[in-house]
């Protein structure tokens, strides 16, 4: 997969996987709109402040700026 462009970006949860030894979570974005509907993008998240599992399913907004992904929640 080609690196997104800078831009906005609807997505939604279909995986999460933890890794605790590197307090790390790796969340699995599917795109729902526009031209790079239905690419998966896989983002690293840290010091995630929510129960990963729960993030299952959740619509959200990715923003990348500079191809740095920064992702909000619903």
């Amino acid at each position: 997969m080609d690196a997104l462009d800078d831009g906005r970006y609807d997505v939604f949860v279909v995986d999460v996987e933890e890794d605790d030894e590197n307090d790390v979570t790796h969340l699995d974005l599917t795109i729902t709109s526009g031209a790079r509907k239905g690419e998966v993008v896989r983002v690293r998240a840290t010091n995630l402040r929510r129960d990963p599992v729960a993030l299952l399913g959740l619509p959200g907004s990715m923003e990348v700026i500079d191809g740095r992904p920064s992702v909000t929640f619903d």
